[in-house]
């Protein structure tokens, strides 16, 4: 698939769809050609407000256009699972938001779909596709700290979030860990793999989502994870990776950084930066047209199967703290 221009729908119309929209067209690679909302009032204002040529008031009038190389998913974590699947169903490549769905089975079929149909698709996560981060792995598997005994992380905001806020909805996923929970388990799986145990605990709002929840991840290597995530509280969001030989820390932001720093005994801390000529989701956007014009269907920075392991442990996190959604067994 070769193509001078990769030409991207947007499917909905909220803040973090107006955040990709506005950096993606910076791309000089990339082109913003429609954008679509379950009505049309929605879609036309967000075409005006970014200069889309085409706007649709309903999902499958995105998916069935056929000048669309790639859709970008970013509707509440509940509709993930449809709307990624319409649009795979139509032919379309699809990024979808991370949660990639509500729980692992969604996640499995919408893999499944994919790979049937020979379609790409992609979570996304951003972390995964940051230079820094990337550079942290490499040093990682080159030994610099050795091995791999522990990672913390932590993604905390505060609100208040009122009683009708998505965010305590259980009908639209919500609650701190999907929203929030996410990056502290994907970058601890990053760099260890699925658990073998998962362990949480959390404090749970009177609509049955967790407000404040601690994780404890751990790996019959001995490795251990120390996670949290809250809609309560203010947070560090820093991360650490630390090994038998040193350490690596990121600081506020660990999902989006800018830099860490290698501590080892008997050294002085090395600060890591990475230059790059992209910033925040240009770096995940590039990777999807960097699959495209390749052929790939799957990412190798952002694998599937990697996926579906963070919704498996999503999920068991969900099982220990007692958070079902509407329609789950």
């Amino acid at each position: 698939m070769v193509m001078d221009q990769i030409k991207w729908g947007i499917l909905a119309t909220g803040g973090i769809a107006s955040t990709f929209t506005e950096q993606v067209r910076r791309l000089p690679d990339a082109e913003i050609a429609a954008v679509a909302s379950r009505s049309a009032g929605p879609a036309e204002a967000f075409a005006e407000r970014f200069g889309i040529p085409r706007a649709y008031g309903s999902w499958a009038g995105l998916a069935g256009d056929a000048e669309v190389d790639v859709v970008y998913v970013a509707t509440p974590h509940a509709a993930h699972r449809a709307a990624a699947g319409l649009c795979l169903e139509a032919g379309r490549a699809v990024l979808c938001e991370k949660p990639f769905t509500l729980n692992a089975a969604d996640a499995a079929e919408l893999v499944e779909l994919a790979r049937s149909r020979g379609r790409f698709l992609m979570e996304a996560m951003w972390t995964y596709c940051n230079p820094v981060v990337l550079e942290m792995l490499r040093l990682v598997r080159d030994g610099a700290i050795g091995e791999v005994r522990a990672v913390h992380a932590d993604f905390g905001i505060t609100g208040p979030f009122d009683a009708g806020h998505r965010m305590r909805d259980p009908a639209q996923g919500g609650g701190a860990l999907l929203d929030l929970g996410v990056y502290p388990v994907a970058f601890a799986q990053l760099l260890l793999g699925e658990p073998d145990d998962v362990q949480a605990r959390a404090q749970l709002t009177p609509e049955g989502v967790d407000a404040n929840t601690g994780i404890l991840l751990g790996w019959d290597s001995g490795a251990v994870g120390m996670l949290s995530c809250s809609m309560t509280a203010d947070t560090p969001m820093t991360a650490a990776v630390t090994g038998t030989a040193g350490r690596i820390e990121f600081p506020r932001g660990f999902f989006d950084p800018r830099l860490c720093v290698l501590h080892r005994p008997g050294r002085e801390p090395e600060e890591i930066t990475v230059r790059s000529e992209h910033s925040g989701m240009q770096h995940e956007a590039a990777e999807v047209m960097r699959c495209l014009r390749a052929g790939e269907k799957e990412s190798p920075l952002v694998p599937l199967d990697g996926t579906l392991a963070v919704m498996r442990t999503l999920d068991a996190v969900r099982e220990r703290i007692g958070v079902r959604y509407p329609g789950e067994g």
